[in-house]
């Protein structure tokens, strides 16, 4: 460990452009590239998505490293002084964005390396792409360049959700795109607002500003991020803005579901980011500006999840309205603004991305061995139950032994166990049930939301109507994902007869262990990865060292040369002449 944060160290500042240049190159590289050469592109977009997992495991030991309370990286690509130049900024909450970005990319693309990648062009190409964006969202330090990084992401998940053809994939594609793009303009909007009142887009130079708008101009100050953080809403998939998710994630192919489950997260990290920015303990009179609406708002998303789980059929439904409780839960608790609240949050948010994008691998899985390769099943076309005949009779060919009794002691295959297994796994994350990761983080949660100055000095203090209110739809919506996935599970896997052996290779069923295994790692390290998430916290709710470090980054000086004799003989000369 010391030696990779020795070398991180003699790469810094610029190790911080290779979660951008790198994806960006690689894509250029196979954009030249032929589509009949499918392996080579594979190949490279692994090593690829690999170097940036690397990078981004360094990243974090760098910004952990130290011990200090706020760990800041800060890089001027144009050597411009802020809030004047590009900025990008590195610190835990960011690395840690960026290590699980090349987690869950790492995985799906050796999921899709199996046969998804084969379904369309181009798909290496945009793949790259989308991580490009995803790693300048969550490293840029000012509104104008995250918009650019923001449209990328648009562009390429577009792509990427078409991959595979389709009627179903073009339709939710069409919606997908409209309702981004009026997001797309609402932040366009938000931000020229912005820009108008406090004259700099750049996020410290904001937290500067916003403390000395003059009352004359703070309600408009609030209407502009209003409307500046609906668009974050919309991609956060807060209710009723988030009719577009579940369709969409449920149409792309499973790599790409998987690879979806961060684009949530996208909005959450934004809207955590700015909002304890702008809007912290030290922005006077704004200051917590909207936390009641992002509590509201994410108790409702909460609740719309749970139902929505509990009302779907096929197993992308079911990940893609879990995507969707996972984001009110992180947007109710984080509305709180309170430091051991976020620091749940913030060890809760790896733990439900990593299930999610494994569901959405499972039930590609799960859906080809139960309807041999078809995407619906037949009882999904005419309404019928798997298990039961027009007439509620029960189908023949049970197993059965020589008097007529169901037989018991069956041999599991290893295949139909790995993805049982691994379904139960993606449960108990999903509703927060011990002993995984899920339930440290809902716990974790649940005990700041009790005890909000902390375990034995939180004597006599209530969390209030909404502490309590959250404390119920937590508990509330866990047993609602429970029952949901759990009835899933017992159609999928118990009521099902006269099936073939599941046919299971390697390259997908590794993914999904890898991600499953991330959440047991959760658990077992628990302790270091609290710490490492409560001196996140801190520091975001303590935004002074932030800005100081974006603020004070000065430009390298550029180089300076001694003239040579023949040139300062030349200018003596010229200077000489009448």
């Amino acid at each position: 460990m010391s030696r990779i944060a020795e070398l991180t160290s003699l790469l810094m500042p610029h190790l911080m452009l290779a979660p951008i240049g790198l994806p960006m190159l690689t894509a250029a590289l196979l954009l030249t590239m032929k589509e009949e050469q499918q392996r080579l592109k594979l190949g490279l977009n692994i090593l690829s998505t690999l170097l940036g997992l690397l990078v981004a495991v360094a990243l974090l030991l760098w910004s952990h490293e130290s011990g200090a309370p706020a760990t800041m990286g800060v890089y001027l690509p144009g050597n411009w002084p802020a809030p004047f130049g590009i900025v990008l900024v590195l610190d835990r909450l960011s690395a840690m964005m960026l290590l699980l970005t090349g987690f869950v990319a790492l995985c799906s693309i050796v999921f899709a390396g199996a046969r998804w990648h084969r379904a369309g062009v181009h798909y290496h190409t945009l793949f790259q792409l989308q991580l490009m964006g995803l790693g300048g969202a969550f490293l840029t330090g000012d509104l104008f360049n995250l918009f650019v990084f923001f449209e990328i992401l648009l562009a390429a998940s577009y792509g990427l959700l078409l991959h595979g053809a389709g009627r179903t994939r073009v339709q939710a594609g069409l919606h997908y795109i409209a309702i981004n793009l009026a997001a797309s303009s609402l932040f366009l909007i938000g931000a020229s607002m912005l820009y108008g009142i406090t004259g700099t887009l750049n996020m410290a130079d904001l937290a500067q500003a916003i403390p000395q708008v003059s009352a004359a101009d703070r309600g408009l100050l609030h209407s502009a991020a209003a409307i500046l953080a609906t668009a974050f809403l919309i991609k956060a998939a807060v209710w009723p803005l988030n009719f577009w998710l579940v369709p969409a994630y449920s149409a792309a192919t499973a790599p790409v579901g998987a690879l979806f489950a961060l684009m949530t997260k996208v909005g959450i990290y934004t809207l955590l980011r700015l909002w304890t920015l702008m809007f912290s303990s030290e922005a006077g009179p704004s200051s917590l500006f909207g936390s009641l609406w992002l509590i509201g708002g994410g108790m409702v998303t909460m609740a719309f999840g749970a139902i929505g789980m509990m009302a779907s059929q096929r197993l992308t439904h079911l990940a893609g309205h879990a995507a969707v409780l996972s984001s009110g839960t992180l947007l109710a608790a984080a509305g709180f603004g309170q430091n051991a609240l976020t620091a749940g949050l913030l060890y809760y948010l790896p733990s439900s991305t990593l299930a999610v994008s494994a569901l959405f691998l499972l039930a590609d899985l799960i859906d080809r061995w139960r309807n041999d390769g078809a995407s619906l099943a037949p009882y999904e076309l005419d309404d019928m139950a798997p298990f039961l005949t027009p007439e509620l009779m029960p189908t023949t060919g049970l197993n059965l032994d020589e008097d007529e009794e169901v037989l018991v002691g069956r041999v599991i295959p290893a295949a139909a166990a790995f993805l049982g297994l691994s379904y139960m796994a993606c449960t108990l994350v999903i509703a927060g049930l011990p002993p995984l990761s899920g339930f440290i983080g809902k716990f974790a949660m649940l005990t700041a939301l009790v005890n909000p100055l902390g375990l034995g000095s939180s004597a006599g203090t209530q969390p209030g109507l909404p502490g309590w209110t959250l404390i119920a739809l937590m508990i509330a919506t866990g047993l609602l994902a429970l029952l949901a996935l759990t009835r899933s599970g017992i159609r999928h896997f118990w009521a099902a007869h006269d099936r073939p052996t599941p046919q299971l290779r390697v390259m997908e069923g590794l993914p999904i262990a890898i991600l499953l295994g991330a959440c047991v790692a959760l658990t077992l390290q628990a302790n270091g990865v609290m710490r490492f998430t409560e001196a996140t916290a801190n520091g975001l709710h303590a935004p002074g060292t932030y800005v100081r470090a974006v603020m004070t980054a000065a430009p390298i000086p550029s180089p300076t040369t001694t003239p040579t004799p023949e040139r300062a003989e030349s200018s003596a000369t010229t200077k000489a002449a009448p």
